[in-house]
């Protein structure tokens, strides 16, 4: 009786070590459980909130395709040589108005350095920052968004692709980039067309001209201020001016030749020559963009 009774003791009681065993097993068990339904939940409710707070972008992306295919259409016009010829006849200021027109500011721009003797340009947009046209667009169905745009050779060399925006302002001080580029644009002069092609002959070439010009196509007010600083660009009669238009920076070109009427004179300067507003910039900026492989050799 004794000796039956201590078996089935031992049958009922397991040792210590296979007890350890079994309730690590089953804790671990559950804890697995537990981690993959609470994973389960926060990536349901990740992708749950995403869906909810995304913002589409779709229009935003649909203006940035359109000012790639402006810009295309920019390098197939201009020189008018015999034969097959590419690329525009137009500076920085034809960016910036295809850019403005697209509710958007640009935020630098210029030559790749190191590729193809510096024909290759660069452009840095920002997006969203005001929906084209007339009508008015929720904002959330209208983000502030980022795009960079290569340019060359033609039409076909056009490449456009989305790039993070500033993490901060361009010009180091603290606040929102898309706050100061939005600021920037309620800087621009007056009129609805400001930043559009137009002829600068018959105005001199001096401070009195710019003011005439300014004043004449109605590009500023009474009441703004205007300071200007100046430059000759090379041996052509054009001359390039940086304007301090109240808060904003803007360069013109002023240029007597014929083909200066496909030009736009007078822009916006880029967001990180803001600061700077020199006629150095100035320069560089009204510098022809797209260059004809038949007259280039």
């Amino acid at each position: 009786m004794t000796t039956h009774a201590a078996r089935e003791q031992q049958l009922r009681e397991p040792a210590a070590g296979q007890t350890r065993r079994r309730s690590t097993g089953a804790r671990a068990l559950m804890l697995t459980a537990t981690a993959l339904v609470a994973g389960a939940t926060g990536v349901a409710g990740t992708l749950l909130h995403q869906n909810v707070t995304a913002p589409d972008t779709s229009a935003v992306d649909a203006q940035a395709a359109a000012l790639a295919q402006d810009i295309r259409g920019d390098l197939t016009t201009g020189f008018a040589s015999p034969g097959r010829t590419y690329g525009g006849q137009f500076t920085q200021g034809t960016i910036v108005a295809q850019v403005v027109a697209h509710g958007g500011a640009l935020l630098r721009a210029g030559p790749e350095q190191g590729r193809s003797g510096g024909h290759v340009h660069t452009a840095e947009v920002m997006l969203g920052l005001l929906p084209p046209g007339t009508g008015t667009v929720d904002p959330d169905a209208y983000p502030v968004r980022c795009y960079r745009y290569t340019f060359g050779f033609g039409a076909h060399s056009v490449k456009q692709s989305t790039m993070p925006c500033p993490a901060s302002r361009i010009d180091g001080n603290p606040g929102s980039p898309a706050a100061q580029m939005g600021v920037l644009l309620a800087h621009r002069p007056s009129g609805t067309y400001v930043y559009r092609k137009m002829a600068t002959a018959g105005y001199a070439h001096t401070p009195q001209g710019v003011t005439d010009l300014l004043n004449d196509e109605g590009l500023v007010a009474a009441v703004d201020n205007v300071r200007m600083a100046s430059a000759r660009a090379g041996g052509d009669d054009v001359h390039v001016f940086a304007l301090r238009i109240d808060d904003a920076c803007h360069y013109l070109r002023m240029d007597s030749s014929p083909s200066a009427a496909r030009l736009v004179p007078l822009w916006l300067a880029p967001a990180d020559e803001q600061e700077a507003c020199g006629v150095k910039q100035a320069l560089a900026a009204a510098t022809l963009y797209g260059i004809d492989p038949a007259k280039a050799g």
